[in-house]
C-alpha cells in the first residue's frame, strides 16, 4: 500500500510535465571553418531550433574538419556516431553522385541562369537524395569555382604542365580531368594548404569565399576568370535519425533550416562576389583565355558530361531538365 503512495505523486507528476522521449541531438560535423558565416548563421538555425522545440530537438555542429575528412564523416554517420554532415556537392557524392547536377563543369554561364534553374531543380534534388537514406536540410550557394594557380594558367596544356588538385573521391571532378587529358592530385581538403605549400599541388579550382577561409590564396598567384564549376553546399541528416523527431519538431527543423539557408544565399553571393574582387585587388593576377580556348573547354566538359552519364554515374534525367531549362530561360533572355 505505502508503495502505490510513493509511485502515485510520480505518475501525476509524469502526466504534468511529461518526459519527451523524442527528445534528440543531431550531430553534424562540416568542413567549414568555425568562424565563417556559414557556421555562424547555421548555428543561430540550431538555436531557433532549440528554444521553438523546448529543447526537444538540439543540433550539435563539428566544425573545422575536427571529425576528420568527408569520408570519415560519412563513416561516422554510418556507424551512428553522426547523425548528418554539411557538406560540398563533391563531399556529398558517395551518397549519391547525382547530387552533383548543380555543379557540373561549365554549364552555366551566370548567377540569373542559376537561380533559375534552382527554384525548380533544388527540390529534385532533395527528393533523388532522399531515395538514398537522406534528409537535405538546406542547399546555399557558394558561388563559382575558378581555376587559380601559382603559375601562369594560359590554356589547356598549360593546366597539364601543372599539378592539379582535385578533392579526394570526387569522381565526376576526376572524369572531368581525365577528359582534358589531365593527371589530378586527389587530396582531402584539409591537406590542400600543405599540398600547396610543399609544392604537392600547384593548381586548383575552387571559390573565391573558399581560397581566403582556407588561406589558399595565400600561397596562389594566378587565377582565370572563368566559372568552371558552380558550387554548392549542402546540410543532410539520415533520414533513420530525423524519422526520430515528432512530427510537429521536424516541421520546425526544416522550417527554421530554410530560413538559415535563405539568409545564406544572399550573404554568400555578395561575399563571394566581394572576394573575387579582394583576390584582384591584393595583387591576384587574372587571366583570361581566348575564346577559342574556353570554347575547347567547353567542348571538352560536355564531353566529360556525356560520359559520366554514359558511366552512370549522373542521372540523366536530372541533366536534361537542368539542360531544358537553361534551353527555356536562354531562349527568353536573348
Amino acid at each position: 500500500m505505502n508503495k502505490i503512495f510513493y509511485i502515485l505523486p510520480l505518475l501525476i507528476l509524469g502526466f504534468v510535465f511529461p518526459v519527451s522521449s523524442h527528445a534528440l541531438t543531431l550531430k553534424i560535423a562540416t568542413l567549414a571553418p568555425a568562424g565563417t558565416n556559414w557556421m555562424k548563421i547555421m548555428k543561430k538555425g540550431a538555436k531557433a531550433i532549440k528554444q521553438k522545440t523546448s529543447n526537444r530537438v538540439k543540433i550539435k555542429f563539428y566544425p573545422g574538419g575536427v571529425m576528420g575528412n568527408d569520408q570519415s564523416v560519412h563513416r561516422k554517420i554510418r556507424i551512428n556516431q553522426l547523425q548528418g554532415g554539411a557538406f560540398s556537392s563533391s563531399g556529398m557524392s558517395p551518397v549519391d553522385p547525382s547530387i552533383q547536377v548543380l555543379s557540373l563543369p561549365m554549364v552555366f554561364k551566370s548567377f540569373e541562369e542559376v537561380d533559375y534553374v534552382r527554384q525548380v531543380m533544388d527540390e529534385k534534388v532533395k527528393q533523388h537524395v532522399a531515395k538514398k537514406g537522406f534528409v537535405i536540410l538546406g542547399i546555399s550557394e557558394g558561388g563559382f569555382a575558378r581555376i587559380m594557380s601559382n603559375k601562369v594558367i594560359n590554356n589547356i596544356q598549360d593546366i597539364r604542365n601543372s599539378k592539379v588538385w582535385i578533392p579526394e573521391g570526387d569522381e565526376l571532378v576526376f572524369e572531368t580531368f581525365k577528359t582534358m587529358g589531365i593527371s589530378p592530385i586527389p587530396l582531402p581538403l584539409s591537406d590542400v594548404f600543405t599540398g600547396l605549400q610543399t609544392g604537392l599541388i600547384e593548381t586548383i579550382a575552387t571559390t573565391s569565399t573558399g581560397a581566403i577561409a582556407f588561406q589558399w590564396h595565400t600561397k596562389l598567384t594566378h587565377m582565370v576568370d572563368i566559372p568552371v564549376l558552380y558550387v554548392i553546399g549542402i546540410l543532410a541528416v539520415k533520414q533513420k535519425a530525423f524519422n526520430k523527431i515528432k512530427t510537429e519538431d521536424q516541421q520546425i527543423v526544416i522550417d527554421e533550416m530554410n530560413k538559415a539557408f535563405a539568409t545564406l544565399e544572399k550573404i554568400n553571393r555578395k561575399d563571394n562576389i566581394n572576394a573575387t574582387a579582394a583576390l584582384k585587388t591584393q595583387g591576384m593576377q587574372v587571366m583570361n583565355p581566348e575564346a577559342d580556348e574556353v570554347k575547347l573547354w567547353k567542348d571538352f566538359s560536355d564531353t566529360s558530361i556525356q560520359n559520366m552519364i554514359n558511366k552512370g554515374m549522373i542521372d540523366k534525367v536530372l541533366t536534361d531538365e537542368i539542360d531544358n531549362l537553361l534551353t527555356e530561360f536562354r531562349s527568353t533572355t536573348h
